[in-house]
């Protein structure tokens, strides 16, 4: 077997669960404009099974044309399993739900909650993946959502965002992985037994699956973003949605782009929620300081989760760089090696800070006062501490719930969520 070309010393390696996987073909979906018409088409396609999680899915022009996908995908006999998150998914009607589940499909909620004078307080551990498996052979992962806002039609406020078409063995683990968030025990045996198997290989990159949930794998995706960090040569790009990483992380950073790696970050200067700005300058004089050079995206909001280091390693999924994706909600990314993919990663992020971003230029030194200097030293100890202080928060155990085939209302559905 190939090794991938990217590797690292014995010390600096990745968790020991993860593992390249070759063999593998991704194509990077940018915006809804590319994202929504191969998904579309792709449950159109199904001869057996859809497997789909989304954080968000509004009854909008995008919420309806899933829902017609799926609605014909179960009619003509597809097992078709939905979950969605009861925080991001909180006003689907029981008619857009409920002629789903009529229809045969298996329509899940991930800890609908309750309100309290209007108010949602289920804000904390979201279900905040964003996946769907077609026959077991194809998959699409990345942190578009299904709703208006992902398209550019929609307006100023219309989100920049990615994710990726995977073909290839890495889909095996994706099936596997949303089939056990959703199925009881004794579907998951059944499914076992008359199971797809068999994915060849679709192309020539090597890729890791990897999670983020409150139990055994509580910070897999931030170690393996660190683990890149420590062995980047020569260059780094994040773009982010939401950039408030731990302190360790900053730490990463800031050593690459002391020992010559160019690293650039590109973050939100139009953002859907101005404390996402906020939040993350107070982290800019650090980074710069070291060499890191920060980009504000300004034409629109910037929603995407993905990032390459040097050559070979890229990354896409649905988990931001701040304190609810790195220590409280449950995500999913994928682990690119390949060349090629890197490359067009690379060329489709430059182009956004060639023509989209404003670089932030840092303070000069004779302006540096004592407030910048208290400000700068809280914030290094806020990051340093907060994966500890965030497993105090509540840590309740959400429940995954079925849709009622006669209303489209929640019911207890017997399976824990992951």
């Amino acid at each position: 077997m190939k090794r991938p070309a990217f590797s690292t010393p014995r010390a600096l390696r990745a968790p020991r669960s993860s593992r390249w996987v070759p063999g593998n073909h991704f194509e990077l979906l940018e915006n809804g404009e590319e994202f929504f018409p191969r998904v579309f088409q792709a449950i159109a396609d199904a001869r057996r099974e859809v497997m789909l999680e989304t954080f968000i899915l509004f009854e909008d022009k995008i919420g309806q044309q899933l829902h017609a996908a799926l609605l014909a995908a179960a009619q003509r006999g597809v097992e078709v399993h939905v979950l969605v998150d009861g925080f991001g998914s909180p006003d689907l009607s029981d008619r857009f739900v409920g002629s789903l589940v009529e229809a045969g499909v298996h329509f899940r909620i991930f800890d609908p909650g309750r309100r309290f004078l209007g108010q949602r307080l289920n804000m904390l551990r979201r279900m905040h993946r964003k996946i769907v498996v077609v026959d077991g052979h194809l998959g699409f992962i990345g942190g578009i959502n299904y709703s208006a806002d992902h398209v550019a039609d929609f307006g100023p406020e219309a989100k920049q965002d990615y994710a990726v078409q995977v073909r290839g063995p890495i889909v095996a683990q994706m099936h596997h992985f949303t089939r056990e968030a959703v199925l009881s025990r004794q579907e998951r045996k059944r499914h076992q037994a008359a199971g797809i198997t068999g994915r060849p290989h679709a192309g020539t990159a090597h890729a890791m699956f990897v999670t983020r949930d409150n139990q055994q794998h509580t910070n897999d995706i931030e170690r393996h973003y660190r683990v890149a960090l420590r062995a980047a040569r020569s260059r780094v790009v994040i773009a982010n949605a939401y950039f408030f990483p731990g302190y360790r992380f900053i730490r990463e950073m800031r050593r690459a782009a002391k020992r010559g790696v160019d690293v650039r970050i590109i973050l939100q200067g139009q953002p859907d929620m101005p404390i996402v700005k906020t939040a993350a300058s107070l982290l800019y004089d650090h980074l710069q300081r070291a060499g890191v050079r920060v980009y504000e995206y300004c034409d629109r909001p910037l929603h995407g989760k993905v990032a390459l280091v040097d050559e070979d390693w890229s990354t896409v999924g649905s988990s931001n760089l701040d304190p609810l994706s790195l220590s409280l909600n449950l995500e999913a990314n994928v682990i690119i090696q390949d060349r090629a993919f890197n490359a067009h990663l690379h060329r489709r992020l430059s182009h956004l800070m060639e023509h989209s971003c404003k670089q932030v230029e840092a303070t000069a030194p004779s302006r540096w006062n004592g407030l910048r200097l208290l400000r700068s030293y809280a914030v290094f100890h806020l990051l340093r501490w907060f994966p500890a202080w965030a497993g105090w928060l509540p840590r309740h155990k959400p429940e995954i719930t079925l849709a009622n085939p006669r209303t489209g209302a929640a019911e207890p559905a017997g399976s824990p969520a992951t």
